[in-house]
């Protein structure tokens, strides 16, 4: 099956994945707020180690009057911000202003001194803003059998659903709490409600999976490895193909088949999407893979490619920016190769040269998967 790239503003990348060389990176925070706890824990967080705002081996140390931390990092571009060890513990700016990502091409043994401003915790919440269409609606403590635990799902109803009998296909998205409401977003939301409003495409019923907090990691990931042993993303995958379809196609007036079913996410969301459409490759016809995290599988995603991959007939729309790193864009081309070699799936790889690892670059790119998969459909 032929496999589309879409490459903007970059130079043209093989599917020759070549071992990354490691360097030294060294970071010293040499000034931060008054406020900070004298006692403060701080890790560093981002595209080396899959935006895991508490890992261990991150975490800085403290000297007189500072703290440092010093880790191998694969050689390339990276992005990353500093954490008090949750996302909520995340630096910001001086009025409480979210930070962005910091950014460093690294070519060699490198140090960097830099200053936090703030850090969001010191701030209320109440200074945002909610959002979400008046279409979206909560349902909350939504139970995951398969993981013994209760989650909240945002759901999105077409304007007009209650006044027709018409029928929905349906997306499914991780990380729900970014999807509709800058109020309840990591760092801004991807406004998929005011796209569907608006879009002249045919509309969709959304239903957003809030994230586990803590329990995010685990979640999304689908192999008991290294970095994230305690994985329970096998067990997800279960509970959104044998649970939340068969809920949401009893509850809501859906259009079932594979065609119409709708499965996307981003980072860590990324990865357990494509997976689950592995799982259950008859109920997923189109799958977003935006940014994922691959490389946190040790492999083991490229085994469940080759294995799993010829039941899969669908429409996969692999993204990543060239600003992530170099790992990540060779990870999705080694998986958007595998894939084609094995599925008859219509795969499309769009790599954009000014793409970063966040929400403003999913927001951006969600309306283009939905048009191509809409319009591969037609």
């Amino acid at each position: 099956m032929k496999t589309h790239f879409f490459l903007a503003s970059m130079m043209l990348l093989s599917y020759t994945v070549a071992t990354a060389q490691s360097y030294q990176l060294s970071v010293v925070l040499d000034s931060f707020p008054s406020y900070t706890p004298a006692n403060a824990t701080i890790f560093l967080a981002g595209t080396m180690n899959g935006w895991n705002p508490n890992a261990s081996n991150y975490q800085f140390q403290k000297q007189a009057g500072s703290y440092a931390l010093s880790v191998p990092v694969k050689k390339g571009a990276i992005e990353f911000k500093l954490t008090g060890g949750s996302w909520e513990q995340g630096e910001a700016g001086p009025g409480g202003e979210r930070a962005g990502n910091r950014s460093l091409q690294l070519n060699s043994d490198t140090v960097i001194h830099i200053v936090v401003k703030g850090w969001q915790d010191h701030f209320t919440k109440s200074e945002k803003m909610h959002t979400a269409s008046k279409n979206v609606t909560i349902l909350d403590r939504f139970y995951l059998p398969q993981l013994k635990r209760y989650r909240t799902l945002r759901i999105y109803l077409p304007p007009g659903y209650n006044k027709n009998q018409k029928r929905y296909p349906v997306v499914y998205l991780q990380d729900g709490q970014n999807i509709f409401d800058a109020y309840t977003s990591f760092a801004g939301e991807w406004d998929v409600d005011g796209f569907m409003d608006q879009t002249a495409l045919p509309r969709a019923i959304v239903v957003a999976i809030d994230n586990g907090g803590d329990k995010r990691l685990n979640e999304y990931c689908p192999y008991g490895v290294k970095k994230i042993p305690g994985a329970e993303g096998d067990l997800y995958a279960s509970f959104l193909g044998e649970t939340l379809k068969p809920y949401i196609d009893k509850h809501y007036r859906t259009l079932k088949s594979k065609t119409n079913t709708f499965i996307a996410g981003s980072s860590m969301g990324g990865l357990i999407s494509f997976y689950t459409a592995l799982k259950y490759p008859k109920l997923f016809g189109n799958v977003g893979v935006f940014s994922p995290s691959f490389w946190v599988t040790d492999d083991k995603i490229y085994g469940d490619i080759k294995k799993l991959g010829p039941a899969l007939n669908a429409f996969v729309y692999f993204y990543v920016g060239m600003q992530e790193g170099d790992t990540m864009p060779n990870d999705l081309l080694k998986a958007a190769q595998g894939l084609t070699a094995v599925s008859k799936s219509r795969v499309t790889v769009v790599i954009r040269s000014g793409g970063h690892h966040n929400e403003a670059a999913w927001r951006k790119e969600f309306p283009l998967f939905y048009q191509a998969a809409v319009s591969k459909k037609e």
